[in-house]
C-alpha cells in the first residue's frame, strides 16, 4: 500500500481537540446528539476540516484498558467518517456506564451518531 493510500484516512494531530478552551467552547453551544451510552457536543471548526475531542469518565468504566478501548473505537469510527463531515468540532462523551464492553455494537453506537451528526440540518452549509 503505498503512503498516499495510507494517509486518507490518518488521524492526524490536526483533526484532535486538545485544549480546555477548544473543548469549552463546544460544550458552550449545547448542540447534542443522543444515544444509549453516548452524547456527541458539536459546534462549528475553526480549522479547515472536522475535529475530535474524546471524553470517558472514570466513573462510568473504572479500568484503564476500557477506557482505552473505547477511545480507539471512537477515533477509528471517527477517522473513516471524517472526509465526509463538514469542517465542525466534534466532543464524544460516555454519558452511561455499557453494560457489556461489546466492541462492534459500541463502534456501530458511535458510527450511528456520526453519521446522524453528518445528516443533522444545523451542520448544512
Amino acid at each position: 500500500m503505498d503512503a498516499a493510500v495510507e494517509g486518507r484516512h490518518a488521524f492526524r494531530p490536526e483533526y484532535r481537540l486538545r485544549k480546555t478552551d477548544e473543548f469549552s467552547s463546544v460544550f458552550a453551544l449545547r448542540r447534542t446528539q443522543r444515544s444509549r451510552h453516548f452524547v456527541i457536543h458539536h459546534g462549528p471548526s475553526g480549522c479547515a476540516g472536522a475535529r475530535l475531542g474524546v471524553v470517558i469518565a472514570k466513573r462510568f468504566v473504572k479500568r484503564a484498558h476500557a477506557r482505552n478501548l473505547l477511545k480507539r473505537l471512537a477515533r477509528e469510527s471517527f477517522r473513516h467518517l471524517r472526509g465526509h463531515l463538514k469542517p465542525v468540532d466534534i466532543v464524544l462523551r460516555l454519558n452511561a456506564r455499557p453494560d457489556v464492553m461489546d466492541r462492534k455494537a459500541l463502534r456501530g453506537e458511535i458510527d450511528g451518531l456520526i453519521a446522524r451528526l453528518r445528516r443533522s440540518p444545523e451542520n448544512a452549509q
